[in-house]
């Protein structure tokens, strides 16, 4: 297989780059931040917003749809994209984080993991080929690997003895995978993780083992998981620059400004989190000023809109005043409007930093963002 990835501009004066991945429903300029769809939806917005905003690639998780609708019903709906109505690209996890922190029971054994389901208690076993074979029924662009995720703190034989189960599982996922393509009507594309939680020597590692199986792509798994931010920053940097250049990079569940533009500016290519979409459900909007909730008093007579800068249909069309009303008397249509403008806001931004790029000023963007986002209305 030849390579998905094109870097378009590298920045001089750091690790950012643009580029293209050649996906099979179309073409993503990266960086590119994509909006998660956990359930096949993207909670509280339309197919037709993210389209409007400009959304080339959402990610659904295998966990979820594997238990509900259930693999029989995306079969017969032809896969995810005729099931969702979405004609663009879709990202799969492996939902392996998911049988961590949700079900109620599990069991994880060289074979792969068994667990009881969240939702009605029946049991169920995913091996990493059973992964691969239900993200390709459901016809996923990119998928993931059944991997394990170990939270911060762990002590370092707890991230051996993960990151030996994840490497084994990766060389088994990737034979599954071959043997899909092989079949001649799946083409998505299979990136591994790396692993190793927040011990370098174990980052490494993990790094050459992903890099040994020569995939289309590669993530950087087991960060944002609770470790501050100078950790996290510390360790994306250690990782990512142990990766090759010429392989797209995606980092698992980042989603504020912050954490958006230290994943770029050390060559991060792809990044998702349901971050902007809760938060808006929970009554937060992000400004290029910080961001701020709702529901506070000093809005009930604000009539500006959320951010002067920002050019989406909600700050061009609706007040604070209004969107606070909205959230206090608990309205449907806040956490539309509220995940909307969230979502467009990262969005912009990422489109921003790629023009950055493009003129060889990143770091000069980002310490103007950040400069004034960080002097933040309220942190949160």
């Amino acid at each position: 297989m030849g390579s998905i990835f094109a870097i378009d501009q590298q920045d001089s004066s750091c690790s950012a780059r643009t580029g293209t991945l050649d996906l099979p429903h179309g073409k993503v300029s990266t960086p590119v931040f994509m909006p998660v769809g956990t359930n096949a939806t993207v909670k509280a917005l339309t197919r037709e917003d993210l389209k409007e905003i400009g959304f080339d690639i959402v990610l659904s998780n295998t966990y979820h749809l594997y238990l509900r609708p259930g693999t029989e019903v995306i079969s017969a709906a032809n896969g995810l994209h005729n099931f969702m109505g979405w004609d663009r690209n879709i990202l799969t996890d492996s939902g392996g984080f998911q049988v961590f922190s949700l079900a109620p029971f599990r069991k994880i054994t060289e074979e792969g993991v068994k667990f009881r389901s969240h939702i009605d208690g029946s049991y169920h076993f995913l091996s990493p080929e059973k992964v691969v074979e239900v993200q390709a029924l459901f016809g996923s662009d990119i998928q993931m690997q059944l991997d394990v995720c170990t939270p911060w703190g762990v002590e370092r034989k707890e991230a051996v003895r993960a990151l030996e189960t994840t490497s084994l599982w990766m060389n088994r996922a990737k034979q599954a995978w071959e043997t899909e393509l092989a079949k001649g009507e799946y083409k998505g594309l299979f990136f591994p993780i790396v692993q190793g939680n927040f011990f370098k020597e174990l980052r490494e590692e993990s790094a050459k083992r992903v890099i040994d199986a020569d995939c289309p792509g590669i993530a950087i798994g087991g960060l944002s998981v609770g470790e501050s931010e100078e950790l996290f920053l510390e360790f994306l940097n250690y990782t990512a620059a142990l990766l090759p250049k010429e392989k797209p990079r995606y980092v698992m569940g980042i989603g504020t400004p912050e954490y958006i533009l230290g994943a770029i500016e050390n060559g991060i290519d792809m990044f998702d989190c349901v971050f902007p979409t809760r938060t808006g459900r929970n009554g937060h909007v992000f400004t290029h000023k910080g961001c701020f909730a709702l529901k506070k008093a000093e809005n009930t007579l604000n009539f500006s809109p959320i951010d002067e800068e920002c050019g989406c249909k909600v700050c061009r069309s609706y007040s604070r005043a209004y969107l606070r009303h909205l959230f206090k008397a608990q309205e449907i249509l806040c956490s539309m409007l509220a995940s909307y403008h969230n979502l467009y806001f990262l969005n912009d931004l990422v489109l921003k930093a790629r023009r950055a790029i493009g003129e060889n000023r990143f770091l000069e963007f980002k310490k103007e963002f950040l400069g004034r986002y960080e002097q933040s209305e309220e942190k949160i």
